[in-house]
């Protein structure tokens, strides 16, 4: 009980100190960027000629891990989101030889369904999005004038996963924990793993479990990180962090006047980018803690964000 307590305690106050920050987000120094104010790729730019080769260093078994999930009718998928794939008919070309091919259509918010890479340009603070773009500027219907998804680039980079399921000794984290810094530090301690800057930080929680077997639970609540733990992978210069949730951050929020307090920390403040509805559970079940992590966004000109199969390579 005094655990629990004191858990409350610690979250509200984050929660209040983030909220500041949120009141202030047109008046503090949070942007112009450590990459300049004229930069749109923000963490990206911490994956180097050096990066890649560290990360390349890392494939000594030839183990691929696909990340992403199948892009199918009835996937979860947040709010009004929307997803369908149809096959209108068959095209003949003319030849004795019969030649026929299908298409397909896809509708739905590509950038922002299923296994999804955010984008700068998906969240921001009132108006103001990564490196202070007010979205007056460049939100236009046809797409996004800045911050688009085109702009961020190959990824080719260490990964390191963190299972906190494991560590705290479950196999799927309760609804809405939250995901502290002590239960990160906890967890690289047991895998005797450290975050490096430039890397992409993956957390198991194993919510991904519930993915297309109880999709109401699934996108109910979600546990994941805290504003604290994302801090604290801000703290350690990550480019991306990513999880086998729909939100990577806990939902709700333990402080009940924020909502996606993580995605305002991460994406406007530090262009730090995020990767949901991942499945960590074969890195998880065969303790794969380091690994090159490879994902490749669309060049969705203007989008806010990204769908794909990341891999993660042993």
């Amino acid at each position: 009980m005094f655990f629990t307590k004191k858990r409350a305690w610690f979250s509200a106050i984050v929660g209040v100190a983030l909220m500041v920050g949120v009141l202030w987000g047109q008046t503090d120094r949070w942007y112009p960027s450590r990459w300049g104010a004229n930069d749109q790729r923000g963490a990206a730019n911490r994956i180097t000629p050096a990066k890649v080769l560290e990360a390349k260093n890392l494939i000594t078994r030839g183990t691929v891990y696909q990340l992403g999930r199948v892009y199918e009718a009835g996937m979860p998928m947040f709010g009004t989101r929307h997803y369908s794939l149809r096959i209108p008919q068959a095209f003949k070309i003319a030849g004795t030889n019969q030649p026929i091919y299908h298409d397909e259509l896809v509708s739905g918010e590509l950038g922002q369904i299923g296994t999804q890479f955010d984008g700068l340009g998906h969240f921001g603070i009132g108006d103001l999005f990564y490196n202070g773009n007010n979205r007056a500027d460049f939100a236009k219907p046809e797409g996004l004038t800045k911050l688009g998804i085109e702009n961020v680039g190959p990824l080719f980079t260490r990964g390191v996963l963190i299972d906190v399921a494991r560590y705290k000794g479950v196999s799927q984290l309760p609804p809405s924990y939250e995901i502290t810094p002590a239960d990160l530090q906890g967890a690289l301690q047991r895998q005797n793993v450290q975050i490096r800057s430039g890397d992409v930080v993956l957390i198991h929680t194993g919510w991904g479990s519930l993915w297309m077997k109880d999709n109401a639970k699934y996108g109910q609540t979600c546990p994941g990180i805290g504003v604290a733990a994302a801090q604290f992978l801000v703290d350690k210069e990550v480019t991306a962090v990513g999880a086998d949730n729909w939100s990577v951050e806990v939902n709700p929020n333990p402080n009940a006047s924020l909502g996606a307090p993580v995605h305002q920390l991460l994406l406007a403040r530090n262009g730090v980018y995020l990767h949901e509805n991942l499945n960590t559970a074969d890195l998880a079940r065969d303790n794969v803690y380091e690994f090159a992590y490879v994902f490749v966004p669309l060049l969705l000109k203007g989008a806010t964000g990204s769908p794909g199969s990341p891999l993660a390579i042993r």
